[in-house]
């Protein structure tokens, strides 16, 4: 495999040969550097993205400025669902949490592939069905679980996107994931450090204990974990059948 290829994106991976053939002409691959802003709250969306290597944050912004993420996309989905959604603009701020590779594809192509209303509108639609379960299991757990939990949950939403147990983050970028201060992401880290699951070191986190991690985290973790397991049968069911 290359070292970026489409198939590294579940739902790329999941589309028909047809589909797929009339779509890869148009595929353009792009680095996602860490920072970078895909698109802003209310702006036009002239591409949607699909993931391969990279993990991206979707952020609600305030009118003060300040922000907290609703969603992460990695290699198993796709940033602009508002365009076959029924708008042209999106709600939410896109940048890039993990630096890595990706595709770009014009909207208007992606658009006209969707109206077909065959395999790929499918596709599409049982995606954002698993992305909806993941904005609102992130609204209950922000309100109704302990900072600890909600860290827990999204080291290992993180994990799952990376073929690595080692995670170039900051503290004070999962505080503005989280919309928490700081401070209390560093004391969240403090005791999982102190169990012996993570290793935190100045922007590096090493995961030492996953199965550690996986019994003190909420059970959002595994709604959405089992939401995307549904959606990716697809994808094993199509390569199995190669």
């Amino acid at each position: 495999m290359r070292l970026n290829n489409p198939n590294q994106n579940h739902l790329l991976a999941a589309l028909l040969d047809a589909e797929f053939d009339r779509l890869s002409p148009y595929l353009e691959p792009i680095m996602m550097r860490l920072g970078d802003v895909l698109y802003e709250s209310g702006g036009k969306l002239n591409h949607v993205y699909f993931p391969t290597s990279a993990i991206v944050s979707l952020h609600y912004v305030l009118e003060n400025g300040s922000s907290s993420e609703i969603a992460g996309v990695g290699n198993e989905g796709i940033l602009g669902i508002s365009l076959f959604m029924g708008g042209n603009t999106t709600p939410s701020r896109a940048v890039v949490q993990t630096a890595g590779h990706g595709y770009r594809l014009k909207s208007q192509i992606l658009l006209d592939e969707f109206n077909r209303a065959g395999p790929v509108m499918r596709l599409l639609l049982r995606y954002t069905q698993a992305l909806i379960t993941q904005m609102s299991q992130t609204a209950i757990c922000n309100r109704h679980h302990t900072l600890e939990q909600q860290l827990c949950r999204w080291l290992l939403l993180t994990l799952d996107r990376l073929p690595t147990s080692e995670l170039t983050m900051t503290q004070e970028l999962i505080a503005t994931m989280l919309g928490v201060r700081r401070e209390g992401v560093t004391v969240a880290a403090g005791r999982l450090q102190a169990k012996g699951y993570i290793s935190n070191r100045r922007g590096h986190i090493s995961v030492l204990d996953r199965v550690g991690l996986e019994g003190d985290v909420c059970e959002c973790y595994e709604v959405v974990k089992k939401e995307f397991a549904r959606l990716m049968s697809d994808v094993r069911q199509r390569q199995e059948s190669q």
